[in-house]
């Protein structure tokens, strides 16, 4: 009907990111800093709880990351995870976007984001669900971005990770917990 299927996620690409940490400690001395949130729009309902509660199980019994769920003022819902290490970052999100995908959920996600730090400023990578993309979002106050770092950023990790090329998706995502 002149529609095209949108990208479907491919959620290992998460797996990518402690490739990009270490480009970018090495190249700009950024640290990660042991967070990361999946943003998703919670439906109402059991069984949507049950799975966040399944999921919030699942990362405790493995690891011992804390766990943080907020909502925002557009309505969706953020879980938050700070680990020590980014890997064990990297599989709590893939673990909670698994979980929501393959409980029938996967329209739901929007994105998820780790965080990094240079001195005093903080940005992150964020990956778009429906586009199968990363693209860094480094804000100064809002509605100010420091595009100069966004587009160093992009240059410096084209090669570690699949970058969104059109820079109008680059969304802001203004008061995004654990940025």
């Amino acid at each position: 009907m002149g529609r095209s299927k949108p990208v479907r996620p491919n959620l290992d690409q998460l797996f990518a990111i402690p490739s990009a940490a270490i480009t970018l400690q090495a190249s700009l001395g950024v640290m990660p800093t042991g967070t990361g949130s999946v943003a998703f729009r919670a439906p109402e309902g059991k069984a949507f709880n049950d799975v966040v509660t399944d999921v919030e199980q699942l990362l405790t019994a493995t690891s011992d990351p804390q766990l943080r769920a907020t909502r925002d003022s557009y309505g969706y819902t953020w879980l938050t995870i700070q680990a020590n290490e980014v890997t064990d970052l990297v599989n709590g999100l893939h673990a909670v976007n698994i979980s929501i995908q393959d409980a029938g959920f996967g329209p739901q996600l929007l994105c998820s984001l780790v965080s990094f730090q240079r001195d005093q400023q903080h940005f992150a990578l964020v990956y778009l669900y429906k586009r199968g993309t990363f693209y860094p979002f480094a804000p100064i106050t809002e509605p100010r971005r420091d595009n100069i770092l966004e587009l160093q950023l992009r240059d410096l990790l084209a090669d570690d990770l699949p970058l969104e090329q059109d820079m109008t998706r680059w969304f802001p995502v203004w008061g995004a917990p654990g940025l």
